[in-house]
């Protein structure tokens, strides 16, 4: 798909494509890895089925990269690269109706264009490695690996607050999750959003503690826990945490965590309506000169 736009007497060539190539992907996300995480990993077989990516090049300006995938985090759309070839890609191919948005602050006007935002944060992404993690020590309770047979009561502690919470068996067995028991009830829980085994990244989730259990270091314990069981399948592990947060921020630095990046994390809830995109779409292709091309002007 061939994009041409007219700015004054200059003419801008733009590319908008369906990627199907998961190597050239996967070399093309692998100097944002830290970033691009979640995206790595719907490179995987049985993730990768679940996506569709799209990438735009644009004279005068780098590549873009939008995946919208169906995974661990259930519709997720994940913005990489040059804002404004975002902004083309969105305009055409927007993703579902309702999406959790993974990108970098420079994209949010993009995001913005396409979508509301119910809620957003600026979140600082921080790495651990295998040579950097420090494991939390002892403390009173007891770690435990959380299997299928645990949704349950991990969603009656996620709950606890209030929010109701509904994970299924599968989310539990295909991810990564650990827990803390204080005299037999489980009072913290940390897990995983995305594993790539492949290209050897996670990224840990969902770390939450009792509302009267905090403060006595459980979650750091069950982040500990997890991060130690996914450096043994994999090199790195990421997460994110509101940076204002900063016991969180003070807890993940102990256990070896440094800050390698900011991210946006957002609620979006598609502006356009199915009708308009695919109009957007069939004029697009009337302008160009083939099925796979479009000029606009």
């Amino acid at each position: 798909m061939t994009v041409s736009l007219r700015l004054g007497q200059a003419r801008r060539r733009i590319v908008i494509s369906r990627r199907r190539d998961v190597e050239r992907l996967a070399a093309q996300l692998q100097p944002q890895r830290y970033l691009a995480a979640y995206a790595l990993a719907q490179l995987e077989p049985g993730a990768w089925e679940r996506s569709e990516w799209w990438s735009c090049s644009a004279s005068g300006s780098g590549e873009a990269i939008v995946c919208h995938s169906h995974a661990g985090l259930g519709e997720a759309t994940t913005l990489l690269g040059a804002a404004d070839g975002v902004g083309e890609i969105l305009a055409l191919h927007p993703g579902p109706a309702r999406t959790f948005a993974i990108c970098e602050p420079h994209h949010l006007a993009a995001l913005q264009g396409v979508h509301e935002l119910p809620t957003w944060r600026r979140m600082l992404r921080m790495l651990t490695t295998r040579r950097t993690f420090r494991p939390a020590g002892p403390l009173r309770g007891e770690t435990l690996e959380l299997s299928g047979r645990h949704a349950q009561v991990v969603n009656r502690l996620y709950s606890s607050e209030g929010g109701p919470t509904r994970y299924a068996r599968e989310h539990i067995e295909e991810g990564c999750y650990h827990g803390v028991a204080e005299e037999g009830r489980l009072v913290a829980v940390a897990g995983t959003h995305s594993i790539s085994r492949s290209y050897g990244i996670a990224v840990l989730g969902n770390v939450f503690t009792h509302p009267q259990q905090r403060g006595f270091g459980f979650g750091t314990a069950a982040t500990s826990a997890v991060t130690a069981a996914l450096l043994r399948e994999t090199e790195e592990v990421v997460l994110s945490v509101d940076p204002g947060n900063e016991p969180a921020v003070r807890a993940y630095r102990r256990l070896g965590y440094e800050e390698v990046g900011a991210i946006v994390e957002a609620s979006a809830s598609r502006r356009v309506s199915g009708m308009q995109t695919t109009l957007r779409r069939w004029l697009a292709r009337r302008r160009g000169s083939g099925s796979d091309e479009v000029v606009l002007r």
